[in-house]
Parts: structure tokens; C-alpha cells; sequence
């Protein structure tokens, strides 16, 4: 670890500076990103709790993307370390790619801070001033929680998104030299960088977790469970917690030893090597634990005998933030394809769709599901890292219905993740809407959310308690095998009346 950071700040020590000069001569980081204005002026609107739940579906969004980008950016690492391994010269192609990823990073960047200035002010707020802007102590913990969240994800997005390129001389020189075509002036994510190092950033990121962690046990108070949870799961949190600005200054003339030192020591402490908190976990935060069903060999060969072609995968996954984002008892959905010799049972495995995952599928990639990263084939041992299962069947399929439910789960491979949650678009995929794509014919239970059309897991297992649409055929919960009254204990579990 040692080695790796003295070779981190050594390289941008060297080849970086002389890019960024001319991009840094008119820039100060301790004065950068302080609009405080911003906040005084948000502060005036009338904040409902109609007016605080949109303003949270807005950052929930942001948040998506931020996690999406991580879980792209990890896909282009990978790449770009093979490449370097077999020494190939980037592409035209790839260096397009790190234009356009700068480009996003960096309005995505401009919109979370936008977000955390738009509260930042509430900070100051004493207790006798909330009735004054129509808030009330959960209101306040809200706004609070959402500032600091969004700065959370800038800092967080700066580790997941920048550190894997730290090393290579290359891809920093071509990072901070701009793209005109995308925007990109010289030095950005130096810019980024010192930021990121700002005794002054760091001090009113601090202000607010303090404020957040003295309100958060206050009783009365009912904190957003998303919210809460990418706060807490945040690997910058304890960095920013245990930041001294005495260190930093000390440190200014090797400014970016903050990042190799500070920061690793903190991941090494908790026992999280950088690497594999980047490349183990696709949503983009450390995983709390381990799934009860993970590498169950019993469970995962008790659904392999059940399972068909087309069924309906819901996953519970509480130690997860997506789990906290989804509302209802079921987190994530998916479909399982079939076997090889299913498919051809059925007479679909030589169809074109088919034909070019033929490697995927025998290979036992057999599970296809919306991630962040996209729409993806993992094998049914990687999706079981999960507390509960459900496995829904259309009952009465017949053959060409079943082969139809295959092709469509199959055309939306490789398509991106919607962070929108919006059924009526062809070109994103979100999970439950995977399902939406593969089943016609099914009253699926849209809703309608902030101008949208959207249907979550839990409108999905709905259908389980409607005669003649779906059956349930195995149910885990928790961990263990649901085998009395499955139906009725998940009704239960969801909230929601068993249909007759």
C-alpha cells in the first residue's frame, strides 16, 4: 500500500502539473463551490411534505446515476487494464469514452453540489426558526440529510470514479488536457481533485454530519431510510469524520497525499483494500455482510430442479441501499432464462437473439437483471447473495408465449439502467420493468409518480394474490423455506390482503 501511494503522488506530482497550469491560474479551491445565496433563496419556498418528496425523488435520481456511473466506470477500468496489460493503444473509441465520462461526471458533480448548497443554510437554522419556513423537526432533518448526502456522493464518486486512473501517467495527462467536443476545459479534474482536498469543503461536509448525527437520536424524528442508509454506508463518511484540518495544511504542498494517505489508511482500518471496494460490488457501496442464501449449495440446487424458463426472480436484500430506495417489501426482480436444453426444448435456442448469448448461457448465466450496470446474464450463485427469494410463474403459458417471454427478456440485454423508473421508455431498463418488457398480456399495476409511469417488485408479486396471473413456486425468507401458507406469509410480509 505503502509503494502504491508514494507512486500515486509521484506521478501527479510530475506529468499532471504541467497540464494543469494554465486551467489553475485564475482558480482558488477554498473559495470554490460557496453559493450560499442558493440556499437563502431555497429556503423562501414553501416546503410541504409534497414539495420535500419531490425534491427527494430528484436527488434519488442523481444518486442513481452517481451509482450507475460507478458501476460504468469500473466496466472502462477493467478494459483499459487489459489493454495496458497487453500494451494496445487506446482506441479512438476509448478515448471518446473518457471524454464523455469526464463530461458527465462533471454535470453530474455540478448537480449534486447544487443540491447540497440548496440546504446548507439550514444548518444555522435555530429551533424556534422552523415553524418561520414552515418546517418541523423531521422536515429539517430531511433538507439536513439531503444536503449531506449529496455531498457524501460527490466525495464518494471522487474515490469510485478517479482513484482507479490515479496511477496511470497517460490517462491523467489525457483527463486534465480537455475535450472541446464534450466541453471539457484543461485541468477539470484537477480542479476536481483539489476540491476534493479542501480544508474548507471538508469543514462544512463535517458541520453537517454533526448536525446529522445529534438530530438522527432525537426522539420524535423518523429519518428517510434511503437516505440514512447512503449516509451511514458511505466509505467517505468515517474519511470525513476523522479528517483533522491541521494535517491537511500541513500536507498542502503534496496536496494529493490526502487521497492516498488519509483515505487509505481509513479503508485499510475498516479492512476494505481499495480495489476490491471498487471492482466487488457493482451498486457501488461496501456491502454491510453477506446474504443469508449466499453460497447455499442446498438452496441454490432445491430452485435449480424448479425453475423454468421464464420465471419471475424477487429478491430481498435489506444490507443493500437499493433495498431502501424500492418501496415495499421486495427489492430487486429478475428473469431466469432456461437452460440450454430448455431453450431448445422450446425451439428458440437457434433463433438470432438467442444465437449471440449462446457463450453466456452455457457458461450458466442463466439470471437476467437490470443493475446499475446495466442490463446483465449472472449465473443464479452470484444473484443468490440475497435474505429472500420469490420465484413467480404465468400459469397456462403455452410454448410460442414462453419463447416470446425469452426473446424480449433477451432484447433488453446490454440495454442501460433507468434511474427514472419510467415504464414508457424504450431505451433504459430498470428491474421490475424487465418484467414489464418480457410479459404482454398481464394487468400489471402501474402507478403514477411525479409525471411518470412506474411499477416496482412488490406490483409485480401482487399478481401472485390475483387468480389466473401468477403463481408463487418457492418462497425463502430471511433465509429459511417458506413451505406453510407461502402465499399468505408473503402477503403479510407485504402488507397487502391475500386475494381469494
Amino acid at each position: 500500500m505503502k509503494s502504491l501511494q508514494w507512486m500515486v503522488g509521484m506521478v501527479l506530482l510530475s506529468g499532471l502539473l504541467l497540464t494543469a497550469g494554465a486551467g489553475l491560474a485564475e482558480w482558488d479551491p477554498l473559495t470554490e463551490d460557496v453559493e450560499p445565496s442558493r440556499c437563502l433563496a431555497h429556503l423562501q419556498t414553501p416546503h410541504t411534505d409534497a414539495f420535500l418528496q419531490k425534491e427527494l425523488f430528484q436527488f434519488q435520481s442523481l444518486s442513481e446515476q452517481a451509482l450507475m456511473l460507478r458501476a460504468e466506470t469500473i466496466k472502462v477500468a477493467r478494459e483499459l487494464k487489459r489493454k495496458a496489460d497487453a500494451d494496445l493503444p487506446l482506441s479512438g473509441a476509448d478515448l471518446d469514452l473518457l471524454g464523455k465520462g469526464l463530461a458527465y461526471h462533471l454535470d453530474l458533480r455540478k448537480q449534486l453540489l447544487q443540491m447540497a448548497e440548496s440546504h446548507e443554510c439550514w444548518l444555522n437554522l435555530e429551533p424556534d426558526e422552523l415553524t418561520k419556513y414552515g418546517l418541523n423537526p423531521n422536515r429539517h432533518l430531511q433538507g439536513v440529510m439531503v444536503s449531506l448526502a449529496s455531498a457524501l456522493v460527490m466525495y464518494d464518486n471522487y474515490l469510485y470514479t478517479t482513484a482507479m486512473f490515479q496511477a496511470d501517467p497517460k490517462l491523467r495527462y489525457l483527463l486534465n488536457s480537455g475535450d472541446r467536443g464534450y466541453q471539457v476545459d484543461k485541468a477539470e479534474l484537477m480542479k476536481v481533485t483539489l476540491s476534493y482536498n479542501s480544508i474548507q469543503n471538508r469543514a462544512r461536509v463535517r458541520r453537517a454530519m454533526k448536525h446529522y448525527e445529534k438530530a438522527v437520536v432525537q426522539p420524535g424524528v423518523s429519518p428517510d431510510p434511503y437516505l440514512r442508509a447512503l449516509i451511514e454506508q458511505s466509505p467517505s463518511y468515517d474519511m470525513v469524520r476523522e479528517w483533522s484540518p491541521l494535517r491537511v495544511a500541513a500536507q498542502k504542498l503534496g496536496f494529493l497525499e490526502n487521497l492516498t494517505t488519509d483515505s487509505f489508511k481509513i479503508l485499510e482500518r475498516e479492512g476494505v483494500g481499495l480495489f476490491s471496494m471498487l471492482f466487488g460490488n457493482t451498486v457501488g457501496l461496501v456491502e454491510t455482510r453477506k446474504g443469508k442464501l449466499y453460497r447455499q449449495q442446498k438452496v441454490e440446487d432445491g430452485l435449480g430442479e424448479v425453475l423454468q424458463s421464464g420465471d419471475i426472480l424477487l429478491e430481498k436484500t435489506p444490507f443493500r441501499l437499493t433495498d431502501k430506495l424500492i418501496p415495499g417489501y421486495w427489492g430487486h426482480a429478475a428473469v431466469w432464462l432456461g437452460t440450454e436444453a430448455e431453450l431448445k426444448e422450446l425451439g428458440v435456442w437457434d433463433h438470432p437473439v438467442v444465437r449471440r448469448h449462446h457463450k453466456a448461457i452455457r457458461e450458466g448465466r442463466l439470471v437476467v437483471e437490470a443493475l446499475r450496470s446495466g442490463v446483465e446474464m449472472n449465473p443464479l450463485e452470484k444473484f443468490l447473495n440475497i435474505d429472500s427469494i420469490g420465484v413467480l410463474r404465468r400459469p397456462g403459458l403455452t410454448r410460442e408465449q414462453r419463447k416470446q417471454v425469452v426473446l424480449q427478456t433477451l432484447r433488453q440485454v446490454g440495454k442501460p439502467y433507468d434511474f427514472n423508473f419510467d415504464v414508457e421508455t424504450l431505451d433504459r431498463v430498470y428491474c421490475s420493468k424487465l418484467v414489464y418488457l418480457a410479459y404482454h398480456g398481464v394487468n400489471w399495476p402501474v402507478q403514477e409518480s411525479f409525471g411518470r409511469k412506474t411499477i416496482s417488485p412488490d406490483d409485480v408479486a401482487v399478481r401472485a394474490f390475483s387468480r389466473n396471473d401468477l403463481e408463487l413456486i418457492s418462497f425463502y425468507h430471511d433465509g429459511k423455506p417458506v413451505t406453510r401458507k407461502p402465499v399468505a406469509t408473503m402477503a403479510t410480509l407485504m402488507g397487502v390482503a391475500e386475494r381469494k
